[in-house]
C-alpha cells in the first residue's frame, strides 16, 4: 500500500513538473512574441534639406576639343639639305622669324651672276636711251635694250624667290614644337618640319543636338574645363554652323577663350557648358536625395509620426454623460469646466518650451515619386512631386523604407568631403 502511494505521489509530482515546464515554455514564447510585436526598430539617422524655390542657371552641356586659333604644321616648299636649325622646342618666336636654313650655295651663285647680267642690261638700256635722245639710235635698238633689262630684272627676282624658299620662316608669332628634322637631312617639298601654335587665344569646337540649337546664339558665355566641377575657363560663342549634319543630327559650334597662362593645350579634351538666362522659383534638391528604381525616381520626405490608435481619448457623448452622472450634459459639464481651471493653470509651465516638445516629436519618412528635370552643379530640378517646405532626406536613404522612424542629424553635409568638414 505504501509502495502504491509512493508511486502515485511520484507520478503526480512528475505530472506537475511537466505541466510547469510546458506552461513556462508557453508563457515564455507568448512573452517573446508580444515583445517583438510591440518592439519598434530604432530610428535611423539621416541628413535632410528643406525644399525651397531657388534661382536656377540652366545650360547646354557638351564635350569638345581645344585648338589654337592660329596653328599649323610647317613644311618646306623646295628640296634641299638641312644646313641649320634656328629654333628649339617650345620656343616662342616672332612673325617672320627664320626657323630653318637649307643649303643655298648654288642659288646664291646663280643670283650673283644674274644680278651682274641685269646690271649690264640696264647699262645697255641707258646707252640706248641716250642715243635715241641724240637722234642716232633706232627705236628697235631701244626696245630690244629695254626688253633685255626687264627680263634680267625679272630673272633676278625669280632667283631671289628661289633663294628665299631655302629658308623656313614663322608665318605668325607663337610657340614652336619639337623639331622633326636633323642637320644634314634631305628634305623634299611637303616634309613636315615643326608645328607652331599661337596659345594666347584658343578655340573650342563642339556639337549639340538640333533640339538645343534655338537656345544658342553668338556671344553667349561658354565655360569649359577638365570636368563639370572645374569650369575655370570662360569665353564666348563665335560661330554656329548654319547646317545640321543629316547623319548625326548635330550642329557644330565654335567658341573662343583666352589662354594667357597657357594651361589649355591644342587637342585637349574638355567639358563645355553654355550658360543660359537665369530662372527663378525652381524647385531643386541635391542629386544624392534621388533614388532610381524600376518603378521610377523617388525621394524620402520626413513627416511627423501619426499618433497611435486610442492614444487620444475621445470625448463622451451627451447621452453617456447623462447616464453616468444622472444629470443633463450641460449641467454635468459645469463642474467639469470649473474643475478644469486649476488644470489649465497647472498646464502653463509645461507650455513654456514648445520648441522642446516639437523637437521630441517622433518623425517618419514617406516615399514620394518625383519627375526629374535638368541637372546643374550637383542639383536636380524636380518638376512634380515636391513642394516648398518639404524636408527631403539627402543622405542615409539606402537603408530606409516607407514609414520608418528617423532622426535628423544635419551636422554632416554630404555635399562636402569628409576632410573639408573636419577642417571646418
Amino acid at each position: 500500500m505504501k509502495r502504491f502511494i509512493t508511486i502515485a505521489v511520484f507520478l503526480i509530482l512528475l505530472a506537475l513538473v511537466c505541466v510547469g515546464i510546458v506552461g513556462f515554455n508557453f508563457m515564455r514564447d507568448a512573452g517573446i512574441k508580444q515583445y517583438f510585436a510591440t518592439m519598434k526598430p530604432p530610428a535611423a539617422t539621416v541628413s535632410t534639406v528643406i525644399v525651397k524655390p531657388s534661382e536656377w542657371t540652366p545650360g547646354v552641356e557638351a564635350i569638345g576639343t581645344v585648338n589654337a586659333v592660329r596653328g599649323v604644321d610647317l613644311t618646306v616648299e623646295t628640296s634641299g639639305i638641312v644646313k641649320n636649325i634656328l629654333f628649339h622646342a617650345n620656343q616662342k618666336v616672332a612673325t617672320d622669324a627664320v626657323l630653318l636654313q637649307l643649303d643655298d650655295a648654288v642659288e646664291k651663285a646663280d643670283l650673283v651672276a644674274q644680278k651682274a647680267q641685269a646690271a649690264s642690261d640696264q647699262a645697255a638700256l641707258t646707252r640706248a636711251i641716250e642715243l635715241q635722245r641724240r637722234g642716232v639710235g633706232t627705236d628697235a635698238t631701244l626696245d630690244a635694250a629695254r626688253a633685255a633689262a626687264d627680263a634680267s630684272a625679272a630673272q633676278v627676282n625669280k632667283l631671289q624667290a628661289v633663294l628665299d624658299q631655302k629658308q623656313l620662316s614663322a608665318p605668325f608669332g607663337g610657340t614652336v614644337g619639337i623639331p622633326k628634322i636633323d642637320i644634314g637631312q634631305y628634305l623634299a617639298p611637303g616634309n613636315s618640319v615643326v608645328t607652331i601654335q599661337d596659345l594666347d587665344t584658343m578655340r573650342v569646337d563642339f556639337t549639340v543636338p538640333e533640339q538645343q540649337l534655338p537656345l544658342l546664339k553668338i556671344g553667349q558665355t561658354v565655360k569649359l574645363g577638365s570636368s563639370l566641377a572645374d569650369m575655370s575657363f570662360a569665353g564666348s560663342i563665335r560661330g554656329i554652323d548654319p547646317k545640321i549634319d543629316p547623319a548625326s543630327r548635330l550642329v557644330s559650334i565654335r567658341g573662343e577663350v583666352a589662354n594667357p597662362e597657357g594651361k589649355l593645350t591644342p587637342g585637349q579634351f574638355v567639358q563645355i557648358r553654355v550658360e543660359l538666362p537665369q530662372e527663378n522659383n525652381v524647385i531643386s534638391v541635391p542629386q544624392t536625395a534621388v533614388t532610381t528604381s524600376l518603378y521610377g525616381d523617388y525621394v524620402f520626405v520626413v513627416v511627423p509620426a501619426k499618433p497611435a490608435a486610442g492614444a487620444a481619448a475621445t470625448p463622451a457623448k451627451p447621452d453617456e454623460q447623462k447616464a453616468a452622472t444622472g444629470k443633463p450634459a450641460a449641467d454635468a459639464a459645469k463642474p467639469q469646466a470649473d474643475a478644469s481651471k486649476p488644470a489649465d493653470n497647472a498646464a502653463k509651465p509645461a507650455d513654456a518650451k514648445p520648441a522642446d516638445a516639437a523637437q521630441q516629436q517622433p518623425l517618419t519618412i514617406s516615399q514620394v515619386f518625383v519627375k526629374l528635370g535638368r541637372r546643374n552643379d550637383g542639383m536636380v530640378e524636380i518638376t512634380e512631386g515636391l513642394k516648398d517646405g518639404d524636408q527631403v532626406v539627402t543622405a542615409g536613404q539606402n537603408r530606409l523604407f516607407n514609414g520608418m522612424s528617423v532622426a535628423v542629424d544635419n551636422t554632416i553635409d554630404p555635399s562636402k568631403s569628409a576632410n573639408k568638414q573636419v577642417q571646418q
